[in-house]
This record gives structure tokens, C-alpha cells and sequence, in this order.
């Protein structure tokens, strides 16, 4: 028997477990034809939870119910607990962390405002304290780090994430979240993984608070309608999510540089000679990149880290560099990079390289990865046989560069 899901499909908690799913390979199926307050009523329902919460996973072996345990579940005997003792501590760590200092004051923050309780502004106010104490904690967890733990996502970025989606989505508004610029860049990495972004769709930023029911103008009904509210109260946000579920998909809009006129530089042929030289690299490579280069249908750019005295752990810096290029990835069709992290010892210099088609640095690279504002960019001067000569050195891992060791050379293609 398959794993199924007993619950609606647009829920972040059903999310959490999807997720993992698509990073270990397991199939999750949702339950065919689930309603909420009809099917998670029925006897065989309660016999997996006996009080018809959901989610509910069920199993060859039996039902596990509540979110993060379904995940656990899921993810159990995989990478995604790390890779040592103290990496599947703080795995979990962040994990209770997420759920009690951050998922619980966000939902006691929005319930009123979707209709579900009294509001109360004392208490709403101790949620929001609540909601920016955890958001200030976790954003100077993440000053320095790409993932909670480790290098790599884990359990813990999975439930976190998701425990975050519904204040991005309905309560946090970009005023609210640019006090936390970490949480920011870290929440937007990992929603738009793959493996996160197949799971969740497009997501955007709440532009709003949604309003308290009391403020809403009333309608010219019988003096019966709080009633009829009342029972509509049960469902009070999943009816558009629903809707957009359902709603064909719309024709994805072609990306600006799709319609440029056509290059006689084919990026993937670069990248395949890059990829596959390995002697003589200066005759080969370097000499068939400047016989492929096409200025006029691709720039080439350099870029220098603004903070580089902040640089001080090499493993840091590296993890920094790596999670740029792991951003980087929407740009994958459209562009070619070399980052460079020089220096002995701190602090270490992180440079870069980059090819992009088009003129520009695309629009969509710039508006959508958090981390290019960190660069100084600089167009370079195809006429300067200086500025050609630092590509070649740059594409080709030079060592000395510009006089100093190379820590570590990380290449984007």
C-alpha cells in the first residue's frame, strides 16, 4: 500500500511532509475526494486520529497524525536528519523552536482575523511581541548561515519554512519583514528550492493585514446573518486556496530573454567545454570561449562582495558563496559564473565572474536574488586587454590571483 494523505492539498502542514517526500524519493498520495468536516468525521477517519485532526499519514503499518511527526515519518533514515549527533539535535532543536516560539504566536495572530475567535488587541499584540522575538532570534542564527544546520537542507528548513509560509503569505507585510533581512533572504532561498517550490506554488508577499471582521461594512441582510457567518467561519481561507488549486494553469509568460534575437554564442556549448577540458586549458578552453563569446547577444560582469571584512571563518564564507550560487539557480538557462574566495587567512576576499545573455544583468536575476545587492557589479571593458586577461584568470582558477592564494574557486554552470 502506497503512503496517503488524509487531507486538503493546499495546507501548509500537509506541505511540511510532501517536501521531504520529494528530497528522499517517496511517493505520497493524497486521499481521493477528502473534505474537511465531512470526510475527517467519518468512523474509518477516527480510527486513524480520534479527534479528526489532519493531517493524517497512513501506512502499511498504521496512521501517524500531527504535522512535524508525519514529516519525521517521512524523512526518517535520511540526510535530511544530518549527518551527525549534534546536527540531528539541532535539526530538532529548530524544529520545537519553529513550532512553539513561531508557528504558535502566528496563528494566534491571524485566527481572529480569518474569523475563528474574539479579538482581543492585548492579546494580538503579545503574539506579534512573540512572532518578532522568534524572528529576531532565528534572523542572527542565520547572519552567517544559509541553512539552520549544516550545509545542506534539512528537516529543519522543511518545517520551518512551511511554519513561516502562512505569516509571508497573509500577516507579514515587507515592512514588517525588512527588521529580519536574514529571515527574509532565507525564507525566499527556500521556497523557491525546486523541490519546495513543486510543493507550494508561487508564493506572494502579503501586502496587507487582513482586516478584523468587525471592520468589514455590513451587508443589507436579515438580522439572522451573524449565524449564517458563523458557519461560514469554518472555512475561512481555504475556499480561494481551493479555487486556485483547481484553476487550470495558466500558459507560463516567456522570460524576456527567451525573445532576444537568437546568439551564435550557445551557452551549453561553452559549458560543456568547460566542463570537459582538462589539459592545456588556456589552448582549449580559454581560447574557444573568446572564438564562441558574442557581445552583442551576452555581457560579461564582475563582482566584488561589499562586506568582504566581515569574511573572518573560511567555512562561513564558503557556505555564503554556495548559497548565492544555490539562488542562483533560476538564472541556470541564461548564465555561466566563476566565484573566487581568496586568501591564506582572514579576511577573505570573495570575487566573481559572471556571464549573462543579454546586455544587462537580467531584471529577474536582480529583483529575485537577495544576495546580488551584496556585490559591487561592474560591466567589463571588452576594449581593456587588462580586463580580458582577469577573465581568462578567473574562468581558468589561476592561482596566484591578483597576488594571493586561492581558498577555494566555486563555478556556476
Amino acid at each position: 500500500m502506497a503512503l496517503i494523505m488524509h487531507a486538503g492539498r493546499v495546507n501548509k502542514n500537509v506541505y511540511k511532509a510532501l517536501i521531504a517526500a520529494e528530497y528522499v524519493g517517496v511517493d505520497i498520495k493524497m486521499a481521493d475526494n477528502f473534505e474537511m468536516g465531512v470526510s475527517n468525521k467519518a468512523p474509518e477517519f477516527l480510527k486513524m486520529n480520534p479527534i479528526g485532526k489532519i493531517p493524517v499519514l497512513e501506512t502499511p503499518d498504521g496512521a501517524v497524525f500531527e504535522s512535524n511527526a508525519i514529516a519525521r515519518y517521512v524523512a526518517h533514515g535520511s540526510s535530511l536528519f544530518g549527518s551527525s549527533k549534534i546536527e540531528y539535535g539541532q535539526i530538532e532543536q529548530w524544529i520545537d523552536f519553529s513550532s512553539f516560539e513561531l508557528d504558535a504566536n502566528l496563528m494566534g495572530w491571524l485566527r481572529p482575523r480569518v474569523g475563528y475567535g474574539n479579538y482581543i488587541k492585548p492579546v494580538e499584540e503579545n503574539y506579534i511581541s512573540g512572532v518578532k522575538r522568534g524572528l529576531d532570534a532565528l534572523n542572527t542564527h542565520l547572519a552567517s548561515r544559509t541553512f539552520l544546520v549544516g550545509d545542506a537542507v534539512t528537516l529543519a528548513d522543511i518545517i520551518m519554512t512551511c511554519n513561516l509560509l502562512l505569516g509571508f503569505k497573509l500577516l507579514m507585510t515587507k515592512s514588517f519583514t525588512s527588521e529580519f533581512p536574514h529571515v527574509e533572504r532565507y525564507f525566499w532561498t527556500m521556497i523557491n528550492q525546486p523541490n519546495f517550490s513543486k510543493i507550494t506554488g508561487e508564493l506572494n508577499q502579503a501586502e496587507a493585514v487582513p482586516p478584523l471582521p468587525s471592520a468589514k461594512k455590513p451587508e443589507a441582510k436579515p438580522k439572522e446573518e451573524p449565524k449564517k457567518e458563523a458557519k461560514k467561519e469554518e472555512a475561512p481561507k481555504p475556499k480561494p486556496e481551493a479555487a486556485e488549486e483547481e484553476e487550470a494553469p495558466k500558459p507560463k509568460a516567456k522570460n524576456p530573454l527567451d525573445l532576444l534575437p537568437p546568439s551564435k554564442m550557445v551557452l551549453d556549448d561553452w559549458k560543456r567545454l568547460y566542463s570537459n577540458t582538462k589539459s592545456n586549458f588556456r589552448e582549449v578552453a580559454i581560447k574557444g570561449f573568446w572564438d564562441m563569446f558574442d557581445p552583442e547577444g551576452y555581457s560579461l560582469w564582475f563582482c566584488n562582495y561589499k562586506y568582504n571584512d566581515e569574511n573572518t571563518v573560511s567555512f562561513v564564507t564558503m557556505n555564503k558563496v554556495g548559497g548565492f550560487l544555490q539562488r542562483m539557480d533560476l538564472a541556470r538557462k541564461y548564465a555561466f559564473g566563476k566565484m573566487l574566495i581568496i586568501g591564506n587567512e582572514p579576511p577573505y576576499k570573495v570575487k566573481g565572474l559572471w556571464l549573462f545573455r543579454g546586455p544587462e544583468i537580467p531584471k529577474f536575476v536582480m529583483d529575485e536574488c537577495y544576495d546580488m545587492e551584496l556585490f559591487e557589479w561592474t560591466k567589463v571593458d571588452l576594449s581593456d586587454e587588462a580586463q580580458k586577461e582577469r577573465v581568462n584568470q578567473m574562468i581558468e582558477d589561476q592561482e596566484p590571483f591578483e597576488g594571493e592564494a586561492l581558498l577555494d574557486a566555486k563555478c556556476f554552470k
